[in-house]
C-alpha cells in the first residue's frame, strides 16, 4: 500500500513540472489539479450546485428571442436552437475549472445531433480570461480541440454591461424561476427542446455528471 501510495505522489508530482505546449505553467498546473478541485462537486454537491425548475415553470420571454454574436463576428439568433436542446457556459482560460472545455467538448461530440453547447469567455472573475476573440479561439481548439461555438467575450454577472442572455438566465422575471447568476467560471445553464430553462449546474459539476446526461436523455 505503502509502494502505490508512493508511486500515485511520484506520478501526480510529475504532472505538475511538465509543462503542456501552448500553456502557461499556470494552465498546466491547474490542469493537472482539476481532478483534485472536482472532488467536492462529486462527493459533495452543495444546495445551489445544482438548482431545478421543479415546477416546469413556463419563461414570461422566449429564449428564443434571444440573440449573441460569435466569436467570429457573426449574428446568432437563438430561433435556430428550437426543438434542439441548448447547455450555455461562462468560460475562461486560467481558471482551476478550464479543463471542462475538455469534458464540454467530449458532451458536445456525444450528443451532438440533439444538444448544442454556447460558451461565453467573460474576464469576471479573477481577471481568468485577460485574452482577446482571437487568442481564445486558439486557445480552445489547440488545447481542448473546441469545435462548439464560442461567442464573443462578454459580461455575464449581474450589472452594467451584463450580456442580455444572461440578464435572461438569471432573471425570474424572464426564465420564469431562476434568479442565478454564474458563480463562478464555467457555470452551466440547461435549456431543453422547448426553450425552458430546466436546471442550472454550478462549476462543481462536470458536464459528463450523471445529473447533466440525464437531462440530455
Amino acid at each position: 500500500m505503502r509502494k502505490l501510495f508512493l508511486f500515485l505522489a511520484v506520478i501526480f508530482i510529475v504532472s505538475f513540472l511538465i509543462k503542456r505546449k501552448d500553456m502557461t505553467w499556470r494552465q498546466s498546473v491547474l490542469k493537472a489539479a482539476y481532478p483534485l478541485i472536482m472532488l467536492k462537486g462529486k462527493i459533495w454537491p452543495g444546495s445551489k450546485d445544482i438548482q431545478e425548475n421543479r415546477n416546469q415553470s413556463l419563461p414570461p420571454v422566449s429564449f428564443y428571442s434571444l440573440m449573441a454574436v460569435s466569436n467570429q463576428g457573426d449574428t446568432v439568433d437563438f430561433a435556430r436552437f428550437k426543438g434542439k436542446k441548448v447547455l450555455i457556459v461562462n468560460t475562461a482560460s486560467d481558471c482551476g475549472f478550464t479543463a471542462q472545455y475538455e469534458e464540454l467538448e467530449k458532451l458536445y461530440r456525444q450528443y451532438q445531433d440533439k444538444l448544442v453547447i454556447l460558451a461565453f469567455p467573460a474576464n469576471d472573475f479573477k481577471e481568468q480570461e485577460k485574452k482577446d476573440d482571437a487568442a481564445i479561439a486558439q486557445f480552445c481548439k489547440v488545447n481542448y480541440g473546441v469545435s462548439f461555438p464560442i461567442m464573443q467575450k462578454s459580461r455575464v454577472v449581474k450589472g452594467a454591461g451584463q450580456h442580455a442572455v444572461f440578464q435572461w438566465l438569471s432573471d425570474p422575471s424572464a426564465n420564469g424561476w431562476c434568479s442565478q447568476q454564474p458563480m463562478w467560471n464555467f457555470s452551466k445553464y440547461f435549456i431543453d427542446e422547448r426553450g425552458i430553462l430546466t436546471h442550472f449546474y454550478s462549476q462543481n459539476i462536470s458536464p459528463l455528471s450523471k445529473q447533466v446526461i440525464a437531462a440530455i436523455q
